[in-house]
């Protein structure tokens, strides 16, 4: 068993809070002492009170599920001997409402692209098995009700 952390702080810089006019720009702090901006979606928060720049909380769930299926696939890749060059993926996220109205990412696309070097790549039908195996193991994924497909771009 492990346990993971992240601190995130806010502060507020205005007197407008009661009437929702505040900034919720926040840094999320983690425990190798990586710190990233974060904000609302300027899709749920306009500015001037969120940031597009910074990472908001769909992207951060997404890049989540995206990374641990790469590191999955990296470590299954690894143990049927298949030798990896890059990996790419372009993930994407579909928020809809739920059975009570509420919003919620419902689907996650990953779109992973591996360019293979080495004498012998996977075929097709291998890389869709890796994949297969990597979504079995990635503890994110595992963690979630979310919808998790996984569609190779090669």
């Amino acid at each position: 068993m492990s346990k993971h952390t992240a601190i995130v702080r806010w502060k507020n810089h205005g007197p407008d809070f009661l009437s929702r006019r505040y900034s919720r720009e926040h840094s999320l702090h983690f425990d190798g002492g990586a710190v990233i901006p974060g904000s609302p979606s300027p899709q749920i928060v306009p500015s001037p009170w969120s940031n597009p720049a910074a990472v908001d909380p769909e992207e951060a769930f997404i890049a989540s599920v995206s990374s641990c299926h790469m590191l999955c696939f990296l470590h299954v890749a690894c143990d049927a001997g298949f030798l990896p060059e890059s990996y790419d993926d372009a993930a994407e996220g579909l928020m809809t409402k739920n059975e009570r109205g509420s919003l919620w990412i419902s689907q996650i696309t990953l779109h992973p692209s591996i360019a293979w070097c080495g004498d012998k790549p996977p075929t097709a039908s291998e890389v869709k098995h890796l994949h297969h195996l990597a979504h079995e193991q990635c503890f994110i994924a595992n963690s979630i009700k979310t919808d998790v497909i996984v569609q190779p771009g090669n």
